[in-house]
């Protein structure tokens, strides 16, 4: 889509790519708080969730497509293939989706981020909060079940007729999708650290964003032309302020405890 970016200017077109949970609210996270810097060194962008939060056949083949095989990231001012799953490590997201240990997926923000924010490294981290699914989906890419388009479509719908049931072990009170952005840099020359997250059930982390996107640019408060990425031309404060108002939770603390 990024290609057809001159093609639209020249037809005076406003198209907005990945306006959704992740890609669309943690690009526009990553802008908010690389406004408030002088210099931004690096923007770590992760999402986590239960299960259970999740449905359908699309979600699963998504899922097994961004942890198989090698995945680009924006490492050191350039893009790098590196391995999908790799760089494990425990992030805090809001409650209850809570600490859970995430890896490197493929995801479009390493791709846009480093086109509209000067930065030298830009990285997209995920994971469920079920382990055990976690565990089976890598025992699955390892056995090379995943690598061509036919395999992960049959592995993706035997595994969607599995998931309600395997759903059911552990099912939390409330079933959760999460978001954290991470970006740091510098500001009047000290080395700053912002953090900024989002939660909800991932219908509305979908759905909302890409409704308040289309709203605004209906309105007129998106004039930019051409084919970009919500964190180029999307106005943060008022598109985290209305999704705030249809139930969004926002977080601006390392904890993810205080309200954004």
């Amino acid at each position: 889509m990024l290609e057809l970016d001159e093609s639209a200017k020249k037809a005076g077109v406003t198209a907005v790519t990945g306006v959704g949970w992740t890609p669309g609210i943690t690009n526009v996270l990553a802008r908010k708080a690389a406004d408030q810097l002088d210099e931004v060194d690096e923007i770590a962008t992760s999402w986590g969730c239960h299960a259970s939060d999740t449905v359908g056949k699309a979600v699963t083949l998504h899922y097994l497509h961004a942890v198989t095989g090698m995945i680009p990231s924006y490492i050191d001012g350039r893009i790098t293939l590196i391995p999908a799953g790799s760089g494990l490590e425990k992030i805090r997201f809001p409650e209850p989706v809570g600490a859970i240990n995430v890896f490197h997926a493929g995801h479009p923000e390493p791709i846009t981020i480093p086109r509209y924010i000067n930065c030298r490294t830009v990285t997209l981290k995920g994971g469920l909060v079920d382990t055990y699914l976690v565990h089976l989906c890598n025992a699955l890419v390892k056995l090379r079940l995943t690598d061509t388009v036919r395999k992960k479509d049959i592995v993706g719908g035997i595994f969607n007729k599995l998931l309600p049931y395997l759903e059911d072990v552990g099912r939390p009170p409330e079933p959760c999708s999460a978001c954290r952005v991470d970006v740091t840099g510098r500001k009047k020359g000290r080395w700053t650290h912002i953090v900024y997250g989002a939660a909800a059930h991932m219908d509305a982390l979908t759905g909302l964003p890409a409704s308040v996107a289309v709203q605004l640019i209906g309105e007129g408060k998106v004039e930019a032309k051409g084919v970009m990425g919500p964190e180029a031309c999307l106005p943060p404060d008022e598109f985290i302020a209305r999704l705030k108002e249809k139930g969004i939770r926002f977080y601006k603390d390392d904890a993810m405890t205080e309200p954004l």
